[in-house]
């Protein structure tokens, strides 16, 4: 994939997640978004660290537009993300498929969640253990649904070059 085809995909994954931040689901500690599905779905075609950088923007949209609750930490959010996506696109690629969503549900859901215990408070992290998860859980679903289509897709896009 060429440089400008790359940036332009990426771009166009990281303006889904701004669209996807704007789908707010409300949790106890606030509201979680669907911005991580796009990123998801950014596995089937661009590379991992596309991939992720689209994630992190996501992310910071995502905080901008909901308030930024956490402040600074959202950086450290958007960090967690990079990698987490990242992981999950390089699985992708190496067809390890169970073990892609394995990452995504417990590095995001869990992991991303664990140094809030000692940056904000263990009250926050209870709550957050549990609203999180469950944010994940949506995100995977929705793009879980969808990533058969967008593979599709793709393959199509490859073949007909």
């Amino acid at each position: 994939m060429n440089s400008t085809r790359l940036i332009v995909l990426t771009a166009m994954v990281s303006a889904m997640c701004a669209i996807g931040a704007l789908v707010k689901i409300p949790m106890g500690i606030g509201s979680a978004a669907l911005d991580s599905a796009p990123a998801l779905l950014a596995a089937a075609v661009l590379p991992p660290a596309a991939a992720g950088a689209a994630a992190m923007i996501g992310h910071l949209i995502s905080a901008i537009t909901g308030g930024t609750p956490l402040g600074p930490l959202h950086l450290l959010i958007a960090v967690e993300m990079f990698f987490v996506i990242g992981g999950f696109a390089l699985l992708h690629r190496q067809g390890r498929n169970l073990l892609k969503w394995g990452v995504f549900l417990v590095g995001n859901g869990v992991v991303a969640v664990l140094p809030f215990y000692w940056l904000i408070s263990p009250a926050f992290f209870w709550t957050a253990i549990i609203a999180i998860p469950a944010a994940t859980l949506v995100n995977a679903v929705v793009a879980g649904a969808t990533l058969p289509i967008v593979r599709k897709a793709a393959v199509r896009k490859e073949v007909a070059r």
